[in-house]
């Protein structure tokens, strides 16, 4: 991934869902050039924040051992905007996964507000040949994978 348009995640249970946040700036570029004068940020721009949400999701339930890429975006559906302020909160949950990838059911919210839903498909794919894995867990290796231990689910504490 070059940018990352999530910023944490909330929580995270492995290989069943997810719950990521993406603050909404004044200061990024895309959201003053996407539509001039109406700060808004690009429904493409939500749509991979779900999808970094699912594959990242997908990828962890093997131990990022398999290259995740998004396949089809069989459903999405828009029901607002997100402006400068908003926090997004992006929900993934796992519906299926093959041996040959998965399939995750997203919702993007503002507060309680829902804007936008869908369900994203994935593909698994090879390693190319001669980089023995490298970019299959460059995601577990560059050290971003320990922004998944902030919102794991932990055991509850049992006193002795």
């Amino acid at each position: 991934m070059r940018w990352f348009w999530i910023d944490r995640f909330v929580e995270f249970e492995r290989g069943k869902h997810a719950v990521s946040v993406k603050n909404v700036s004044l200061s990024e570029e895309h959201i003053h050039d996407h539509v001039p004068g109406c700060p808004v940020m690009p429904a493409s721009l939500m749509i991979e924040g779900m999808a970094q949400t699912g594959g990242i999701l997908l990828a962890e339930a093997s131990d990022f051992q398999k290259m995740v890429v998004l396949a089809k975006l069989p459903k999405i559906t828009f029901h607002g905007f997100a402006t400068p302020g908003d926090t997004i909160r992006y929900h993934v949950t796992m519906m299926q996964e093959t041996t040959e990838g998965g399939i995750v059911e997203c919702k993007g919210y503002i507060g309680e507000r829902l804007i936008c839903e869908g369900e994203i498909c994935f593909a698994f794919l090879e390693a190319p040949a001669g980089e023995n894995g490298s970019s299959v867990n460059a995601f577990a290796t560059s050290g971003l994978a320990s922004i998944l231990k902030v919102g794991k689910v932990q055991q509850q504490f049992q006193p002795s």
